[in-house]
Protein backbone atom coordinates (compact mmCIF):
# COMPACT_ATOMS: atom_id res chain seq x y z
CA UNK A 1 0.00 0.00 0.00
CA UNK A 2 1.08 3.29 -0.94
CA UNK A 3 2.93 5.36 2.07
CA UNK A 4 0.28 8.68 2.16
CA UNK A 5 1.42 11.79 4.06
CA UNK A 6 -1.40 13.59 5.58
CA UNK A 7 -1.32 17.27 6.59
CA UNK A 8 -3.75 19.77 7.04
CA UNK A 9 -6.59 17.93 5.15
CA UNK A 10 -4.22 17.19 2.41
CA UNK A 11 -3.16 13.79 1.28
CA UNK A 12 0.46 13.40 -0.63
CA UNK A 13 1.31 10.14 -2.37
CA UNK A 14 4.85 10.04 -4.17
CA UNK A 15 5.60 8.55 -7.30
CA UNK A 16 8.24 6.29 -5.35
CA UNK A 17 5.50 5.47 -2.63
CA UNK A 18 2.77 4.71 -4.98
CA UNK A 19 1.53 0.92 -5.85
CA UNK A 20 2.59 -0.44 -8.84
CA UNK A 21 0.27 -3.07 -10.77
CA UNK A 22 2.22 -4.91 -13.33
CA UNK A 23 -0.68 -5.30 -16.23
CA UNK A 24 0.20 -6.18 -20.27
CA UNK A 25 2.36 -4.04 -21.42
CA UNK A 26 2.65 -1.73 -18.80
CA UNK A 27 3.57 -0.91 -15.37
CA UNK A 28 0.51 1.48 -13.85
CA UNK A 29 1.11 3.18 -10.23
CA UNK A 30 -1.87 4.29 -8.06
CA UNK A 31 -1.31 7.49 -7.15
CA UNK A 32 -4.85 8.73 -6.31
CA UNK A 33 -8.04 6.40 -5.53
CA UNK A 34 -10.37 5.16 -3.10
CA UNK A 35 -7.52 2.53 -2.23
CA UNK A 36 -5.46 4.88 -1.20
CA UNK A 37 -6.90 8.39 -0.40
CA UNK A 38 -10.28 7.76 -0.10
CA UNK A 39 -10.91 10.03 -3.16
CA UNK A 40 -14.50 9.08 -3.82
CA UNK A 41 -15.13 10.15 -7.49
CA UNK A 42 -11.66 10.10 -9.12
CA UNK A 43 -8.42 7.75 -9.79
CA UNK A 44 -4.79 9.27 -11.02
CA UNK A 45 -2.35 6.84 -12.47
CA UNK A 46 1.29 6.70 -14.23
CA UNK A 47 1.52 4.04 -16.86
CA UNK A 48 4.77 3.65 -18.16
CA UNK A 49 5.21 1.43 -21.31
CA UNK A 50 8.70 -0.10 -22.65
CA UNK A 51 9.84 0.57 -25.97
CA UNK A 52 7.98 -1.52 -28.24
CA UNK A 53 5.02 -2.40 -25.95
CA UNK A 54 1.68 -2.48 -27.61
CA UNK A 55 -0.71 -5.02 -25.27
CA UNK A 56 -4.26 -5.79 -26.97
CA UNK A 57 -5.73 -3.34 -25.47
CA UNK A 58 -9.12 -2.78 -23.23
CA UNK A 59 -12.55 -1.46 -22.70
CA UNK A 60 -13.47 0.61 -19.10
CA UNK A 61 -17.22 -0.32 -19.39
CA UNK A 62 -18.33 3.05 -16.93
CA UNK A 63 -15.47 5.05 -16.86
CA UNK A 64 -14.31 7.95 -18.76
CA UNK A 65 -10.68 8.10 -18.86
CA UNK A 66 -8.32 11.06 -19.83
CA UNK A 67 -4.54 9.97 -20.84
CA UNK A 68 -1.94 13.14 -20.85
CA UNK A 69 1.17 12.14 -22.25
CA UNK A 70 4.23 13.14 -20.07
CA UNK A 71 7.28 11.39 -21.98
CA UNK A 72 7.67 9.11 -25.24
CA UNK A 73 6.03 8.52 -28.42
CA UNK A 74 3.30 6.00 -29.76
CA UNK A 75 -0.39 6.10 -30.65
CA UNK A 76 -3.39 5.48 -29.08
CA UNK A 77 -5.16 2.83 -31.59
CA UNK A 78 -9.49 2.03 -31.54
CA UNK A 79 -11.36 0.33 -33.67
CA UNK A 80 -12.01 3.33 -36.09
CA UNK A 81 -8.57 5.05 -36.11
CA UNK A 82 -5.60 6.38 -33.77
CA UNK A 83 -3.68 9.48 -32.19
CA UNK A 84 -0.13 9.96 -31.84
CA UNK A 85 1.01 10.66 -28.86
CA UNK A 86 4.01 13.10 -27.40
CA UNK A 87 4.40 15.03 -24.73
CA UNK A 88 2.15 17.60 -23.89
CA UNK A 89 -0.78 15.81 -26.07
CA UNK A 90 -4.70 15.06 -23.94
CA UNK A 91 -6.70 12.22 -25.28
CA UNK A 92 -10.53 11.48 -23.59
CA UNK A 93 -11.35 8.32 -23.90
CA UNK A 94 -15.06 7.62 -23.19
CA UNK A 95 -16.57 4.66 -21.42
CA UNK A 96 -17.22 1.80 -23.54
CA UNK A 97 -14.31 2.60 -26.17
CA UNK A 98 -11.60 -0.53 -27.12
CA UNK A 99 -8.39 1.45 -27.10
CA UNK A 100 -4.65 -0.13 -26.99
CA UNK A 101 -1.51 2.09 -26.54
CA UNK A 102 1.58 1.57 -28.64
CA UNK A 103 4.71 2.58 -27.33
CA UNK A 104 7.15 3.19 -30.29
CA UNK A 105 10.62 4.72 -28.64
CA UNK A 106 12.85 5.68 -28.37
CA UNK A 107 12.82 4.56 -24.87
CA UNK A 108 9.23 4.18 -22.44
CA UNK A 109 6.01 6.02 -23.36
CA UNK A 110 4.90 7.87 -19.73
CA UNK A 111 1.19 9.01 -19.48
CA UNK A 112 -0.62 10.16 -16.55
CA UNK A 113 -4.13 8.75 -16.30
CA UNK A 114 -7.24 10.18 -14.74
CA UNK A 115 -10.64 8.32 -14.20
CA UNK A 116 -14.10 8.75 -13.63
CA UNK A 117 -15.97 7.47 -11.64
CA UNK A 118 -13.08 5.61 -9.98
CA UNK A 119 -11.53 2.56 -11.48
CA UNK A 120 -9.96 -0.40 -9.63
CA UNK A 121 -6.95 -0.93 -11.50
CA UNK A 122 -6.47 -3.81 -13.67
CA UNK A 123 -10.53 -4.82 -13.73
CA UNK A 124 -10.44 -4.02 -17.23
CA UNK A 125 -7.98 -6.10 -18.53
CA UNK A 126 -10.25 -9.75 -19.04
CA UNK A 127 -12.76 -7.13 -21.29
CA UNK A 128 -10.49 -6.95 -24.48
CA UNK A 129 -12.06 -7.68 -27.81
CA UNK A 130 -13.96 -4.54 -29.91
Amino acid sequence: MAEVAREGGLQRVHRDDAQVFPLPGRDWRLCVGPENTGAQRVTVGVATFPEGSAPDGHVHEREEEVVYILEGRGRLVTPDGSVDLEPGVSVYIPPGLHHATVSAGPGPLELLSIFSPPVVPGSYEARTGT
